[in-house]
């Protein structure tokens, strides 16, 4: 059958952060864009979620830090993994090292703002129920009966996701065995002092606020979300006091089941956060994963579209975030043991705290849940090959601020490489006195180093496995 053209480049399937992220990441290269959300408004509860050191350094890249920065809390950044409470190693290389606690819906606005202000197109009310695909794109299914054709279909839309499950990706793991209750609130009496780890976490948050994870009572009906009272009888039945909790602000429950797709993509359709993968919220980094996969995603299918993307470009997605999402989820299986009462967990978590109390062991730690251990596999050389750069100073002012744009960008050191074919895809800064050990070095648009040298042949290489072929 005869399929019409498509009148989107791009539909995602989800307007969470990571289908935001993504819509404004594809809007830099101009590629038209259609988000559709199922849901009718955004989520009235103000959950607070945080956001880990590489992930501002991506709103920081984009120019979104300065936006989102008002609207929330710094807190160091330490003490993440198991809850263990250990201070933050000094020294660590980023320019945004510490956490920011920002509600979640103000997040979603800021960053859905930001995709529409880039041009792109946001509906809610409006679910994708089914698809197909052919050579020519992919005809999307709507709640409503309409059809839309689009090139590409990406499916942004959570742990039960439709597109997932339509494109028949595999999503082993783990389902959910035990469940626990989250939120903040107002404690009239809150303790001297909780051993971390145990089955009940108190953290104070400033202003008198509290944060409380404590285990649930057996849940008969996840889709019912969880009432004060059931914080209250649990912490009695676990403390044997509520210790005067009041005045509830977000509240939640999750459980701990860990699945990952076994595909990102297939043919013209993909996956990118919740859809791709869940596991526990233990060290925060769900949401964070998510808004990277979006970083990495959108410049490769924009190239794609833009038509100048090498032939296994789009491939490297999946190649590089299915490995660091397993990662996540092995890092909070192991979170989730050590949380446990028994005395095997109990004897293990003792002996890593111990560990950690050595800076190796716990700077290894806090980089591994902030994301600013990654090197994808880009092949042999130095050690920062395939790692993201830091912000660094540079004769134009902050590397970070050289970025905004999405493209790719070359940092000259020796002054006489250069990106000509290449400068519709990506910039060329000579500063002889940026601070670096390297000649120079080519950074991808989600600032991944590519390249490292000072041979121009060499560089064309790269530049042509990257960026593609130039321009005569």
């Amino acid at each position: 059958m005869h399929s019409s053209p498509p009148s989107h480049d791009v539909i995602i399937a989800g307007c969470g952060p990571t289908g935001a992220m993504l819509a404004a990441e594809l809007r830099l290269h101009d590629v038209r864009v259609l988000v559709l959300d199922k849901q009718t408004a955004p989520a009235s509860f103000a959950r607070i979620v945080g956001l880990h050191i590489r992930s501002l350094e991506l709103l920081a890249m984009r120019g979104l830090l300065d936006r989102v920065l008002p609207h929330g809390r710094r807190r160091p950044a330490g003490g993440f993994f198991a809850a263990i409470p250990k201070p933050v190693p000094p020294g660590l290389d980023s320019a945004h090292a510490y956490l920011l606690g920002i509600p979640q819906p103000v997040l979603e606005r800021l960053l859905r703002q930001h995709a529409t202000d880039l041009g792109a197109r946001v509906e809610r009310g409006r679910a994708v129920t089914a698809f197909q695909q052919d050579d020519r794109g992919v005809t999307v299914e709507l709640d409503d009966g309409q059809r839309l054709r689009a090139r590409y279909l990406v499916g942004c839309d959570g742990a039960r996701s439709t597109v997932r499950k339509h494109l028949g990706v595999g999503f082993p793991g783990e389902p959910s065995r035990t469940d626990t209750l989250m939120g903040e609130m107002k404690l009239a009496a809150p303790p001297e002092r909780i051993e971390p780890g145990g089955r009940l976490w108190i953290r104070p948050l400033g202003d008198d606020r509290y944060s409380v994870v404590v285990p649930a009572a057996h849940v008969t009906d996840r889709a019912e979300p969880p009432t004060f009272e059931d914080f209250q009888r649990q912490l009695r039945a676990i403390a044997g006091t509520d210790f005067g909790a009041h005045s509830p602000g977000w509240l939640s429950r999750f459980g701990d089941a860990t699945r990952l797709a076994d595909r990102y993509r297939v043919g013209r359709v993909l996956l990118a956060g919740d859809a791709a993968h869940i596991h526990p919220p233990l060290g925060g980094q769900g949401l964070n994963l998510g808004v990277q996969d979006a970083v990495n995603l959108g410049w490769k299918l924009a190239a794609r579209i833009r038509g100048w993307a090498p032939p296994t470009l789009l491939d490297t997605y999946h190649a590089e975030r299915h490995p660091v999402a397993a990662d996540v989820l092995d890092n909070t299986r192991a979170q989730m043991a050590l949380q446990s009462t028994e005395p095997g967990p109990r004897a293990l978590r003792r002996l890593l705290t111990e560990l950690m109390d050595h800076d190796a062991v716990n700077r290894h730690l806090i980089e591994k849940i902030t994301a600013i251990d990654i090197r994808y596999d880009l092949g042999e050389g130095p050690d920062l090959l395939g790692r993201r750069l830091r912000d660094l100073d540079t004769a134009h002012g902050p590397l970070y601020g050289l970025l905004h744009h999405g493209r790719g960008l070359l940092l000259d050191r020796t002054g006489h490489l250069t990106t000509a074919g290449w400068s519709d895809r990506v910039d060329h800064l000579a500063d002889p006195t940026a601070d670096l050990d390297v000649p120079g070095l080519l950074l991808r648009p989600d600032g991944h180093v590519a390249w490292i040298g000072d041979d121009q042949q060499n560089l064309n290489t790269h530049l042509t496995r990257w960026f593609g072929h130039p321009t005569t």
